[in-house]
């Protein structure tokens, strides 16, 4: 009698569970480092929003979050640069049918060690220095000497290639059908690459805005060398003033329907904006956040 009882209640508990997680909604969002904290930033909040709605961030770069979307393995794929042709003509052909909606703007900022006297850098300059068969090996090169670093040579931090940040600097710096020297040091983090050029006197290297602290300091750039030279900032980025800003963008397969409408929705409202704006990036509209709580 006592173990029918048990099975029963145990069956009870069972169906309980069951309707409980069908209650609740589960959205896959993988892909840009870039883009990680602000994604964990939003998703934390929204749980606030809607109990019922579990958003699940994952990082791993751009080309991670694509070919999850490619292969329809998530519901939203966060990327730092927009899909390739043959990207969205390879998830086509399987079947999804990729939607980009521009979520903010990032300023791509070069980070210099914080002895580094370098006040300005030219995109001409920093394509001698990333680009392969760039003749800049040396920071005497440009002129410069920088306390601590043996022999003046340059360390390039780089990203891994299958990021949407490496992606776009090669593109918008080194121009499009020019590759990366060898012997660049290819981290898989945008903080990583920060970490790097902290400890490193002789490095330089390349990340998004919002990995800035105060142990290191950014290159001011200008477009062309001994032209005026932009800042990077959240308004330099949203105004595209700033020579190496971009879009930051969520993919879905299809327009959004459902919670993934409802989300995204949520993301472009003020107060999804104003997360991004204070995790250091650029909104993609312009929003007060004074009166938005912390």
């Amino acid at each position: 009698m006592k173990l029918k009882i048990f099975v029963t209640a145990l069956a009870a508990s069972a169906a309980l569970l069951s309707v409980s997680a069908e209650a609740r909604t589960l959205l896959q969002n993988k892909g840009s480092d870039t883009l990680v904290n602000v994604a964990q930033a939003w998703a934390e909040e929204y749980r606030k929003v809607k109990p019922d709605v579990a958003v699940a961030v994952s990082g791993g770069g751009s080309g991670t979050g694509i070919a999850a979307m490619i292969n329809g393995t998530v519901h939203i794929a966060n990327a730092s640069r927009a899909m390739k042709k043959k990207e969205i003509d390879l998830a086509k052909k399987k079947g999804q049918n990729p939607i980009a909606h521009i979520v903010g703007y990032d300023a791509l900022a070069v980070f210099l060690h914080k002895d580094n006297p370098a006040g300005t850098l030219s995109i001409p300059q920093l394509a001698e220095i990333y680009g392969e068969g760039g003749k800049t090996q040396n920071w005497k090169d440009i002129g410069i000497e920088v306390p601590g670093c043996k022999g003046q040579e340059m360390i390039l931090v780089s990203r891994q290639n299958n990021s949407g940040t490496y992606a776009y600097f090669r593109k918008a710096v080194l121009g499009k059908k020019r590759d990366y020297k060898l012997g660049t040091r290819d981290m898989h983090g945008s903080k990583d690459v920060v970490d790097l050029v902290e400890k490193t006197p002789c490095a330089i290297g390349y990340s998004g805005l919002a990995y800035a602290n105060d142990h290191v300091k950014m290159a001011c750039i200008s477009k062309e060398t001994g032209g005026a030279c932009t800042a990077p900032s959240v308004k330099t980025a949203s105004d595209r003033s700033y020579p190496i800003a971009r879009p930051l963008y969520m993919y879905t397969n299809g327009e959004p329907k459902g919670e993934i409408k409802a989300y995204l929705d949520w993301i472009m409202s003020d107060v999804g904006q104003c997360i991004i704006t204070k995790k250091g990036y650029a909104p993609m509209k312009d929003v007060s956040c004074s009166n938005m709580p912390n």
